[in-house]
């Protein structure tokens, strides 16, 4: 193309974007050239091409890990079909007590001489990730917690396989993450991208994926997270429905409510699930700390427990491995009252027992189990007391299923939606919105957190409180303080040469100490000691530059938030 030809299309260009720049001004509030340049310095294309591979890589992982479970399931019982209860039944009692035993003393030995933390890895430290860790997560653990989780589930431990997996492709996002090099606030959306594909792949539900990966993980529902988070949702879904099929994961008969008269019923279910919540979540509390307080070696602690897991196993089979199989059948209502009522105690005894022995898995299942049962007992009281305008238990057990889930994840959106989807129907939408907040409202009264902010409070994390929370933990000292040249003896910070030494603070204590040792001694400017205690300073923090420092982090907190 000559000269003359390229001079005429710049200025025909020109002449184009003056035509139509008053037209645009009239509506936009800037120039949309400056909106295109900040959506491609944002990198907002790379990371939508990175959570395409967060899904299939997310989505492969989540299957493999479903054949890591059915192999060692194979090893322990001989089948690696989910529907293990019946065979149960008909296995020798050594056997069904060697599995968990044999995986305690394995999940034991690797956590106590090779895992950091001596514990393996679920959602809570997903969300620490996201939260204060810019999105990053550590590689060899998390594939190592997913080895762990997959001998644990496929040798009868009562959990959850749908943690784990969320962990796993966490993991493996973050991997993608730190590869790009992309800023903490875009690898903290490839993260969610990550779990909304694993949530996906696990439940083959892909609107819960999507709303899970927001409103458990990042806390937001903000735009800028939505497509990413959704596109790997989908990938994952459409990769494990190509390998294992689009079938929900019950196939239940076409229940209906009878009348809107039962609605009071439904909001009297949400307050017995909130219990059933309460007294899981109590129990696991309570369990981890007991086995926390027994004075005997780390490595031995998961065979006891397996031990135990291994005899309420005998009494109950129902309630060993990921308990799909007993699920299913208290939805389409093959149980009684009274087995409904003892499975319930006897899996809350069993989860905890798990979990505070430190066998891998999570509380996705575990929660489905119990308000299935807790559900279809409640139908049945309720047909006696008024069988004529009470539906099939089998409503009862859908509503309560989500009913438990939404209050022990604290994720009452994402919960409805996925029991949506494991069950293909929407006939009983309204009952479960309803019995789904009555239940979430109450456990948040009582208990004040999710399971998972419960784990993290242990190691002193308060992340429900709020992004002011989450940038007091994330700011260090290190980032903003001034760094001598050499270092100093130690001052004191009080005329009275008599008075005790002052709190130490050192270059990786966090933002929230800083600020609480300045203002409990009311000091602009406090010394940052090093950090082998030996009386030498290496700098100082001015509370002028903490603050503005906390200033600018909560801004761009909530710039993240809402954009």
């Amino acid at each position: 193309m000559g000269k003359q030809q390229t001079d005429w299309l710049k200025r025909a260009a020109d002449r184009l974007k003056g035509l139509f720049r008053p037209f645009f001004n009239m509506f936009f509030d800037r120039p949309i050239e400056e909106n295109l340049r900040e959506f491609w310095a944002e990198r907002h294309v790379v990371v939508w091409l990175a959570a395409l591979a967060a899904g299939i890589i997310a989505a492969y992982g989540t299957i493999a890990f479903r054949l890591a479970i059915a192999g060692v399931q194979f090893l322990w019982i001989g089948t690696g079909r989910e529907a293990i209860t019946s065979l149960l039944y008909e296995t020798p009692w050594w056997q069904v007590m060697a599995g968990p035993v044999a995986a305690g003393l394995l999940v034991g030995l690797v956590i106590d001489f090779w895992l950091p933390g001596k514990r393996p890895r679920g959602v809570a430290q997903v969300i620490e990730a996201a939260h204060l860790n810019s999105g990053r997560m550590p590689f060899r653990e998390g594939l190592v917690s997913a080895g762990l989780a997959a001998v644990s589930l496929g040798a009868g431990a009562s959990a959850g396989r749908e943690g784990p997996a969320v962990h796993l492709g966490a993991t493996l996002t973050s991997k993608i993450a730190t590869y790009l090099k992309l800023p903490p606030d875009m690898s903290r959306v490839l993260l969610a991208s990550g779990v909304a594909a694993a949530v996906s792949a696990s439940f083959n539900a892909p609107l819960a994926g999507v709303l899970f990966a927001h409103e458990v993980i990042l806390a937001h529902y903000a735009l800028r997270a939505f497509v990413p988070t959704t596109i790997a949702s989908v990938v994952g879904t459409a990769i494990v429905r190509f390998h294992i099929g689009d079938q929900p994961a019950f196939s239940l008969p076409d229940y209906v409510i009878m009348s809107y008269w039962e609605f009071p019923a439904f909001a009297l279910l949400g307050v017995v699930c909130a219990v059933v919540a309460i007294s899981f979540m109590m129990s696991s509390f309570v369990a981890d700390h007991i086995v926390g307080k027994i004075r005997i070696p780390l490595w031995m602690k998961p065979a006891i427990g397996g031990l135990l897991i291994g005899a309420i196993g005998l009494l109950f089979p129902e309630v060993l491995g990921v308990g799909y199989e007993a699920t299913d059948n208290a939805l389409k209502q093959n149980y009684g009252l009274w087995l409904l009522i003892a499975l319930v105690a006897a899996k809350i005894i069993a989860t905890a027992i798990t979990l505070a022995a430190r066998f891998g898995g999570g509380v996705f299942s575990p929660s489905l189990y119990l308000g299935a049962m807790a559900g279809g007992a409640f139908g049945i009281v309720a047909a006696s007391i008024s069988p004529g305008l009470a539906s099939e238990h089998g409503v009862y057990a859908i509503v309560g299923m989500g009913a438990v889930a939404a209050a022990v994840l604290g994720a009452p959106l994402s919960s409805t939606i996925m029991v949506f989807e494991l069950i293909g129907t929407y006939e009983v939408a309204v009952a479960l919105l309803l019995a789904n907040s009555i239940s979430t409202a109450l456990t948040q009264a009582v208990i004040g957190k999710s399971f998972f902010h419960w784990q993290l409070e242990q190691r002193h994390l308060h992340l429900h409180e709020g992004p002011h929370r989450r940038v007091l933990l994330s700011l260090h000292v290190r980032d903003l303080m001034t760094w001598y040249d050499t270092p100093r003896p130690q001052p004191d910070l009080e005329e009275d040469s008599e008075s005790p030494r002052p709190p130490r603070l050192v270059p990786g204590d966090n933002l929230g100490k800083a600020l609480g040792l300045m203002e409990s001694r009311e000091l602009s400017i406090y010394p940052v000691s090093h950090p082998d205690d030996s009386g030498m300073i290496v700098g100082e923090i001015t509370e002028k530059r903490a603050l503005r420092a906390f200033n600018d982090a909560l801004i761009m907190a909530t710039r993240e938030e809402h954009h």
